[in-house]
């Protein structure tokens, strides 16, 4: 990380293993999870859950395990638990198409109303679930906004060509190719030059887009800093040790 970033970044470990980063001034943890803390704000923001993918690719005959809404759940569950914030954003895409709600186990649901009772909750749409979030408040608690601006940042979905100061959004599932021990070990990432950031996508079946590929290139004016989810910690990677 060059001497400006960091200056910019101000990063330091924080005592969860995630790393405490500025970005446009406003403190910001980026967690194990893949999900992002403002923590003078107590709102937790989250991307790309895609509740219901598993079920999705059934439908078209690709057999993937049915687990993966019940597993995202869990993992926002202690987030919530850990945390206890009073606002939660889910950045859009949080339903992997216009009908996974209503293949959602009522079990699922229910635990949906659970962690969103007591506080904001807040579902972006993103353009997987544009058409699901349009009708989705009389089976859901929250509220369905398209940007969202909590203190010094900006909520979106997509990236844009020109952000608003702060731009958090998620859309692009980063993820970065770490070289180790002679191999490479591919995990998802956060990006971010103090100016944006990106988040991982947060759901089980999620995939990935590798922060080489092209549309990353536009998105920076200089290499931003890649912070890699570890088991227990975030890592901050330097370029020379992507693959």
């Amino acid at each position: 990380m060059n001497a400006a970033l960091r200056e910019t970044l101000s990063p330091f470990r924080h005592g969860c293993g995630g790393l405490k980063v500025r970005v446009n001034g406003e403190a910001c943890v980026l967690r194990c999870s893949g999900a992002l803390w403002a923590p003078d704000h107590r709102t937790l923001i989250a991307s790309d859950l895609h509740l219901e993918k598993g079920s999705a690719f059934a439908a078209r005959g690709q057999m993937l395990p049915p687990y993966d809404s019940p597993a995202t759940i869990a993992k926002l569950e202690a987030e919530i638990e850990a945390l206890d914030p009073t606002m939660v954003v889910l950045l859009g895409d949080s339903f992997h198409d216009s009908r996974a709600i209503d293949r959602l186990a009522s079990a699922d649901r229910l635990r949906l109303e659970g962690l969103a009772h007591g506080r904001r909750w807040v579902w972006l749409e993103g353009n997987h679930d544009l058409k699901a979030l349009a009708g989705a408040l009389d089976r859901l608690s929250g509220e369905v906004v398209t940007t969202l601006r909590v203190g010094a940042l900006t909520l979106i979905h997509e990236p844009g060509a020109a952000p608003e100061p702060g731009e958090v959004a998620g859309h692009l599932h980063p993820c970065a190719t770490v070289v180790a021990y002679a191999r490479g070990v591919r995990r998802p990432a956060f990006l971010t030059d103090g100016k944006r950031v990106i988040l991982p996508a947060f759901g089980a079946f999620t995939g990935g887009l590798d922060v080489r590929h092209g549309a990353f290139a536009d998105l920076f004016e200089t290499r931003p800093l890649v912070a890699v989810l570890g088991r227990d910690k975030v890592h901050a990677i330097g370029w020379d040790r992507l693959a």
